[in-house]
């Protein structure tokens, strides 16, 4: 079961039909200027802050440049891997649930392993094992899947053939995605510099429409973007994008929103970056280990 609010969909369904394939069927800092000058407040501004804002996946993935260092060195950096959390809320008819993962990605194979954890049920116990998700270009690969899935198999789902690109579905938007979302950005304000766990970054805000961000992304990203510009019934995201003085992108919360037949739809979600260059490896499961048989819609372990 995919996202149901898109263009082709019938109608707004339940808050747990939009995310981990079904399986919840059963269920920063403070903005300001930062003491920066007006002139620096400029720079960043306007065109200096739209382009800063779209190169965030290039920098990530250490074929573009940063941001010039504050010392006027120069110096500039990618980032190639880092550590990641993320968190996606949906919220609609006054239920609101919460999915949060954690793990590692390679911004250069656009490939990450992660830990997805569902909500506790309404007496705060675990009604779902974790969820392990391996990510790649053009596919997701799922462990402890349940609905019918045995135990120990994968199951792998095509993201270029999914409504929302994946956006939403896996619970987790893949970071990758996250940042070449960026690409389409457009009317991005410079907000100003913020403090985020230790880190000085530079807040923007903006809208970003996924056909311009398709039509820009790299490659592997291509596939599933395009598939999201085709199934969300509404083209522009709004976000906010904390960038370093690297031009590294640490944190980004994109706001997705349905609006079709029944109470509108709203999913928020964020992607934290930290610690780059951290080694990740992540092998993909052998063949024999995926699971092809039939999911049973709406169950989960």
């Amino acid at each position: 079961m995919v996202v149901q609010q898109h263009r082709s969909g019938g109608g707004a369904r339940a808050v747990c039909a939009l995310a981990v394939m079904g399986v919840m069927a059963a269920a920063a800092g403070c903005s300001g200027g930062g003491g920066a000058d007006s002139a620096a407040a400029d720079d960043r501004a306007g065109a200096g802050a739209l382009e800063t804002v779209r190169r965030a996946a290039a920098v990530l993935a250490g074929t573009g440049s940063g941001s010039p260092s504050p010392s006027g060195s120069g110096s500039r950096s990618g980032a190639g891997t880092a550590e990641v959390i993320t968190s996606m809320e949906t919220a609609a008819g006054g239920t609101r649930v919460t999915i949060r993962g954690n793990g590692t990605y390679d911004f250069r194979t656009q490939s990450g392993r992660l830990k997805v954890v569902l909500p506790q049920d309404a007496a705060g116990e675990e009604e779902h094992l974790p969820i392990t998700e391996l990510l790649a270009p053009g596919a997701l690969y799922m462990k402890n899947r349940g609905a019918g899935v045995p135990e120990g198999k994968w199951v792998r789902i095509d993201t270029t053939a999914l409504a929302d690109g994946n956006l939403v579905t896996g619970g987790v938007t893949d970071p990758m995605a996250a940042a070449e979302l960026l690409r389409g950005a457009r009317a991005v304000t410079y907000v100003g510099e913020s403090d985020l766990a230790g880190v000085t970054v530079r807040h923007y805000r903006g809208t970003t429409d996924i056909g311009r961000a398709a039509r820009q992304a790299s490659a592997s990203s291509r596939g599933a973007l395009t598939a999201a510009a085709k199934g969300f019934n509404k083209d522009t995201v709004p976000f906010d994008a904390y960038l370093d003085e690297q031009g590294r992108l640490r944190k980004v919360r994109h706001r997705f929103s349905f609006a079709n037949e029944g109470p509108p739809m709203e999913v928020v979600s964020t992607t934290l970056l930290y610690g780059f260059g951290v080694p990740v490896t992540v092998p993909m499961p052998d063949r024999r280990e995926i699971y092809t048989g039939e999911i049973e819609q709406g169950q989960q372990k």
